[in-house]
């Protein structure tokens, strides 16, 4: 199987850049995002700036005003924790039917996935650990073998990816990731769905949290950025 990530578009290179610069606090809410400006910034045509943007507005992180165009939109704690409760939720059922469900080979591929995490934790690799754990769970959404819930669990995801990666950045949390992925796997493969579930309920509760703590801890910058702009 193999470990190698996906090729990114330049919308999607873009996207990422932007998104890590509002969940950081660098862009506050109400900055606007012009896209002959992006365009020149990061120099491309404004095509891919547009489809960021795009793909910015359906994670929630921009959105249109009038007679201002698209600006980064706000995202309070509530909304925040409203979206990994749902989250959490779907990812536990998928985890309880993937310890029902899945075949030896899935539960094969799904115990090298986790070694992979392991391996990028060990070496301190955030941006390899973020991508080999969207691997990772996106195994467990198909382990499902439900393709209505696995539809929905990739779309609440998507929206909820730029918080998720950035609370990799939080000190410890790659080790702390591995090992709560480690209690989800050994579930699966014994076969336990409500300890599966439990524990990736649990899972995805820790990640809320780290990322709501990442949020706040740049929300000063956020603010003197917000300053700036007036």
């Amino acid at each position: 199987m193999s470990t190698a990530a996906p090729k990114r578009t330049r919308a999607e290179e873009l996207r990422i850049a932007l998104a890590d610069d509002i969940v950081s606090g660098r862009l506050a809410p109400g900055f606007r995002l012009d896209e002959r400006e992006l365009a020149e910034r990061f120099g491309v045509s404004r095509t891919p700036v547009r489809e960021a943007l795009r793909q910015l507005a359906a994670a929630g992180l921009a959105e249109t005003r009038p007679h201002k165009g698209v600006v980064v939109a706000p995202v309070t704690e509530g909304r925040l924790h409203e979206m990994f409760e749902v989250m959490a939720e779907l990812e536990g059922v998928c985890s309880r039917l993937s310890a029902e469900r899945m075949s030896p080979r899935e539960r094969r591929e799904l115990e090298a996935l986790h070694e992979n995490c392991a391996r990028f934790m060990r070496s301190g690799a955030a941006e390899e650990y973020h991508l080999a754990n969207e691997a990772f769970h996106g195994a467990i959404y198909r382990g499902s073998h439900n393709g209505f819930l696995a539809d929905n669990a990739f779309m609440v995801r998507s929206r909820l990816g730029p918080f998720r990666r950035a609370q990799f950045r939080v000190v410890g949390r790659l080790g702390k990731s591995v090992a709560e992925h480690d209690a989800v796997v050994q579930a699966i493969l014994r076969g336990d769905g409500d300890a599966a579930a439990r524990l990736m309920r649990h899972h995805v509760a820790v990640v809320g949290d780290a990322s709501a703590d990442y949020v706040a801890s740049h929300r000063p910058e956020a603010q003197a950025a917000a300053i700036a702009l007036r």
